[in-house]
């Protein structure tokens, strides 16, 4: 159906041709009816006067006809066209029943039969009903009851009936399948060349047979739609989106949604966008329906996955879908910061100065690896927060809105530690404290020393920024990344591991892609607690156990040195990583359990300042032998205790609270430890 400023004008043409072709239809249907009665007195009706008042109203209409395009599209003959008409008109003029009455010698048949049309309709074939033939191979038209072919009756199908009066319907066997926009956003140059590849193989097959079907492979859903919708758009198709699992897996219901499907995308001029992404690679009885559903639709369509599909055994022909390169985003952030400016119209915080938004731009470039769909939608989300009262700067705004934009993808694979810690929460010596600060400085500046210095134009490879936290629980390895993760505004996500490691072969390597694949959006700091347990030293090879083991610690390393974002491993043993490790970790540091002077300030630092207090001894109190973790709980519980009691915290509380720690440890309270408390 053509889509025109004009429609309001086609509509109104196409009513008036189609009343026309009824009009002729009848005037054929009279004549015949005449004949066989042998009313020899009745003068017949010129049925070329209709010929020349169909081609007077189609040479002021902006487009075709609905029924002269429903011929070509289906490539039917004037036989088949005049059968289409006759159902058609059954339906709507009341003149047509009546006739079929007259036309089958008062036979109370009121529909058409195809015995009729052959009788009195011009040119008529045989042909026209045969299964493979056009009416019935598209269903155009279904057969009714008849105890013959030539007495059965002729039904106009809706969906096809709604074609030809105009009325914007969709088939009630494709309600899942999702009509996308006739629109599409500038395409960034290395997406563009996709699309100028993809419009290159279809033209040159365009007429032959069936276009060859492009798969596009690639994390970023969004993308791969617009590049689908700039290659449809060029050749004026639309795009009808539908999910995998929304395919039919009954072979009798999938033959006719691929049939009505087929159908649809040549009655609209559409092409398929088949969304794979969450394909079941085990479910053999899916991927059976999604194959066949490809090979036998003989439209433009493309299918979209995360790794590419195999076993088509129609044309296909792949595309990888990179993210946008660092200048591409950069660029997009510089359009869509133009955009927002426009939208805020003076209103709200204001832009800073060219040079000032340049490194500001850099900087999220640098950090957050968005595609363009996400760079526009982290602009859009940043409105609401300019226009507030107390608005934050653009790139602060910015900077939030990328996080949010780079969480759901993570957030149904690990968990995200909300973190408030900052560098006075965390008690150690002084070197490791500067490793800390170190790396935190290694996260500020990726995008002065990776771009405008240069180091990532030798090699993307190994920028990611990597860290080894070891030391025996409860020293703070934990904490301490919280305190990275608040001090740099980014999201820490610790990864379960219960969660990660599968018994199966190759789960786990499939498990830990998906994290990583979500966490390179940026914007994330990664923290692999225990990390040994799935980071260990490879093994001699003895059977095939030990060689996937292998398997799986060889697929990590290469994917924590390809990584481009921040990740923390932990352990309490070191000595139990894999060598290889070592060598990929920009920085180790060791968290030893405190000293009395660092359980003093710990306990300092323990209780937040609306915690009433009385009469604690912190010099008494770091003869506790015990981690910072330790402490903790001892405090909160000992918080406890003296609310319950409302009293303000005290010595004795805090007494009760080691006692129930060590209790739950197993360990032994030593006199040494609580003198002088009480």
């Amino acid at each position: 159906m053509y889509i025109s400023t004009d429609v309001n004008i086609w509509y109104q043409f196409n009513r008036e041709y189609l009343i026309a072709t009824f009009d002729h239809v009848c005037n054929i249907l009279l004549n015949y009816i005449n004949q066989s009665e042998d009313e020899s007195n009745v003068k017949p009706i010129d049925t070329n006067q209709d010929y020349l008042k169909l081609k007077k109203i189609a040479a002021v209409m902006p487009y075709p006809s609905a029924i002269e395009q429903l011929c070509q599209s289906f490539n039917l003959s004037e036989f088949e066209r005049y059968i289409v008409i006759f159902c058609a008109a059954i339906e709507i003029d009341p003149r047509f029943p009546n006739l079929c009455v007259e036309a089958h010698s008062g036979d109370s048949q009121y529909h058409p039969t195809f015995g009729l049309a052959l009788s009195a309709l011009p040119n008529a074939h045989w042909s026209a009903l045969a299964p493979d033939g056009a009416l019935r191979y598209w269903k155009l038209i279904d057969l009714g009851s008849g105890s013959t072919l030539t007495s059965t009756y002729l039904h106009i199908d809706e969906r096809i009936f709604h074609y030809l009066i105009g009325v914007k319907t969709t088939d009630s066997l494709l309600t899942e399948i999702t009509e996308l926009p006739f629109y599409t956003q500038q395409l960034i140059p290395s997406h563009q060349y996709l699309a100028d590849s993809i419009k290159a193989l279809w033209e040159l097959n365009s007429f032959e047979n069936s276009p060859p079907l492009i798969q596009l492979c690639g994390s970023e859903m969004e993308d791969k739609t617009d590049i689908t919708q700039a290659v449809c758009q060029h050749f004026n198709l639309h795009v009808s989106l539908l999910n995998c699992q929304r395919i039919p897996l009954k072979p009798n219901e999938l033959e006719t949604f691929i049939r009505r499907l087929e159908r649809e995308c040549i009655l609209e001029s559409r092409a398929l966008l088949l969304a794979c992404e969450d394909i079941d690679h085990s479910d053999k009885l899916q991927l059976a329906s999604v194959h066949q559903l490809l090979e036998e639709l003989q439209c433009f369509a493309i299918i979209t996955t995360l790794s590419p599909l195999q076993g088509i055994k129609r044309q296909m022909i792949r595309f990888d879908v990179p993210k946008p390169l660092p200048q591409e985003q950069l660029i997009t952030w510089e359009t869509s910061v133009a955009e927002l400016k426009t939208r805020l119209n003076g209103q709200g915080k204001l832009i800073p100065d060219s040079e000032q938004l340049m490194q500001d731009l850099q900087e999220l470039t640098s950090q957050f690896q968005l595609s363009t769909s996400m760079i526009h939608r982290a602009c859009e989300a940043a409105v609401g927060q300019l226009t507030m009262p107390s608005a934050p700067s653009l790139k602060q705004a910015l900077w939030q809105s990328c996080r949010v934009q780079a969480r759901p993808s993570l957030d149904e694979l690990a968990e995200r530690i909300e973190s408030k810690l900052s560098w006075e929460d965390l008690v150690l010596p002084p070197l490791q404290k500067g490793i800390l600060k170190e790396i935190s400085a290694h996260v500020r500046q990726k995008a002065k020393v990776y771009e405008k210095w240069g180091f990532a134009s030798k090699s993307r490879r190994g920028l990611g920024i990597t860290a080894l936290f070891s030391g025996p629980s409860g020293t703070g390895k934990t904490l301490a990344a919280g305190v990275l993760a608040n001090e740099l505004n980014l999201d820490l996500y610790r990864i379960e591991l219960s969660a990660v490691v599968s018994k199966y072969i190759g789960e786990t390597e499939k498990n830990l892609q998906q994290i990583f694949d979500a966490a390179e959006s940026g914007g994330v700091i990664l923290l692999f607690d225990e990390a040994d347990s799935i980071f260990g030293k490879r093994s001699e090879v003895k059977d095939s156990k030990d060689r996937n083991a292998n398997l799986e610690v060889s697929y990590l390393l290469q994917r924590m040195e390809s990584y481009p974002g921040m990740a923390i491993l932990t352990t309490n043993l070191q000595s139990n990583l894999d060598p290889a490790f070592m060598r990929r970790l920009r920085f180790v540091t060791q968290f030893s359990l405190p000293d009395a002077a660092h359980r003093s300030e710990i306990w300092r630092r323990i209780f937040p300042p609306d915690t009433p207090t009385e009469g604690l001894n912190f010099e008494k109190l770091a003869q506790l032998n015990a981690p910072g973790g330790n402490i903790r709980i001892i405090a909160l519980n000992s918080a406890f205790m003296a609310a319950d009691a409302e009293e303000p915290v005290q010595m004795k509380h805090i007494l009760r609270a080691t006692q129930t720690e060590y209790e739950k440890l197993g360990k032994s309270l030593t006199s040494v430890e609580i003198s002088g408390w009480i």
